[in-house]
């Protein structure tokens, strides 16, 4: 086991970035890391939920996973956010979550913790990358230390080459993508762990 903490956070509509969450999950475990897998909270009105069949279902389908606070982001010295892309940033949802954060980043219990993020869109030219770099934005001011797949792996070629974090048009998750988020988080356990000894 290693030193490594990882906290998988998503947000997921439709569920591609629950699987995707899933899927570094248990990457980051196998990699000797402690990992908590959560859900950032549902902030759409139950009304506007209910009227979409797969919206309603994906939320009943992830309800086992505990949903997300802030003794999750003081315990992890790692996290990899997987969000939709909203107009090149992330999910309401998730900068809603991130919103609460005030007082741990400036306590600097977010500080010199590596952090990695994922995404999807309806799009290959959707906002992905924006998204991931509107996010590492905000980490900037954490204090954290961003932890991203670059090119350092023949996997992020053969996955579309996005060297800021996986990204894909949702629900078209092939065997290259999952190597590529595999290789995310247990390159995201690794610099943990280093950033923990």
């Amino acid at each position: 086991m290693s030193d490594a903490r990882i906290v998988v956070a998503f947000y997921s509509t439709y569920g591609t970035n629950a699987e995707m969450a899933k899927i570094a999950a248990e990457a980051a475990a196998e990699a000797g890391a402690e990992v908590r897998l959560r859900r950032i909270p549902e902030t759409a009105p139950q009304e506007v939920i209910d009227t979409q069949d797969a919206w309603k279902a994906q939320q009943a389908a992830q309800a086992e996973i505990p949903e997300i606070t802030h003794d999750d982001m003081e315990w992890g010295n790692g996290y990899l956010f997987s969000s939709p892309t909203r107009f090149g940033d992330v999910a309401s949802q998730v900068r809603v979550f991130i919103d609460t954060l005030g007082p741990l980043w400036q306590s600097g219990a977010l500080a010199n913790k590596a952090v990695s993020a994922m995404t999807s869109a309806q799009n290959v030219h959707g906002g992905q990358e924006a998204t991931l770099l509107n996010l590492y934005t905000t980490v900037m001011h954490w204090g954290s230390i961003i932890a991203v797949p670059g090119y350092t792996d023949p996997c992020l070629f053969e996955s579309g080459g996005n060297p800021y974090g996986f990204s894909m048009v949702g629900g078209q998750l092939d065997d290259a993508g999952r190597a590529s988020i595999r290789y995310q988080a247990t390159r995201l356990a690794e610099v943990a762990a280093k950033l923990a000894a």
